[in-house]
């Protein structure tokens, strides 16, 4: 395979998984990772992609934030792992914060049914999943809905959840690195996964290997604010030790 025919295979899957890793690829192509590496910096000095550990992003997704709906399927069995993992973080009984994403929703439709919860969410498509729950008392935090996230934000919902004090927040993310810990495209959502955190004893965040390595505009939180990140298999477990030892106990799911 030629150059420009790889870096039109790279620049294809990075748009559809949001992350392109050099040793996937290097299998993929049947190539050395020097030669992936190559084709990344190339990439990246046409504007296309953006280097990050052990990989590269699209640069129109920087920035960008896909709604829900189209969110949904995109890595959804690395999504439904996550979740699963994210069960053996849930209080005994107790109360518990969930925030808005696809994967926060997926960890909510799997909430056991055995268990009495106290449920806090400003998200209407968590609150949809645990409404009809006899064992969740659920408390839904209201405010602004953001379209794209259908997540309600505002001071309305800060203050809301200043009064609110819970075992453990399972928080999403768009990015995810050491240098700036948690980060989200949009600034009203951050302040509201910022008053999740202060609000919990306890937080877990949620986020597919496709998120780790990125910064997005609105900083929420440093590393050393989590308490566990779970995530899934496709983060190379030199960076899991990296994210460990800036706090946060990792999970590969």
């Amino acid at each position: 395979m030629y150059p420009p025919e790889r870096h039109q295979v790279i620049l294809t899957t990075a748009r559809s998984a949001g992350r392109v890793e050099v040793a996937r690829l290097a299998d993929d192509l049947a190539v050395t990772p020097e030669t992936v590496r190559r084709d990344l910096t190339a990439l990246e000095r046409m504007g296309l992609l953006r280097r990050v550990h052990g990989g590269a992003v699209p640069v129109e997704r920087l920035g960008y934030e896909p709604a829900l709906a189209q969110r949904e399927n995109v890595l959804a069995a690395e999504k439904d792992r996550i979740a699963k993992a994210a069960l053996d973080e849930l209080p005994a009984g107790g109360s518990v914060l969930i925030d808005a994403g696809s994967t926060t929703v997926r960890l909510a439709e799997m909430l056991p049914a055995d268990r009495e919860l106290i449920v806090v969410t400003h998200a209407l498509p968590v609150a949809t999943a645990l409404a009809a729950l006899p064992n969740v008392t659920l408390h839904l935090i209201g405010g602004t809905v953001r379209r794209r996230t259908l997540a309600a934000v505002g001071t309305w919902a800060e203050r809301a959840l200043a009064d609110v004090r819970v075992d453990v927040a399972f928080l999403g993310t768009n990015g995810l690195t050491v240098e700036d810990g948690l980060s989200t495209p949009d600034l009203a959502e951050a302040a509201i996964k910022r008053a999740l955190v202060r609000a919990a004893a306890r937080t877990v965040v949620l986020a597919d290997h496709s998120k780790i390595g990125r910064t997005e505009l609105a900083v929420v939180a440093p590393l050393s604010s989590v308490d566990a990140v779970v995530t899934d298999s496709g983060v190379a477990p030199e960076l899991a030790e990296e994210i460990e030892t800036a706090g946060p106990r990792v999970v590969r799911a």
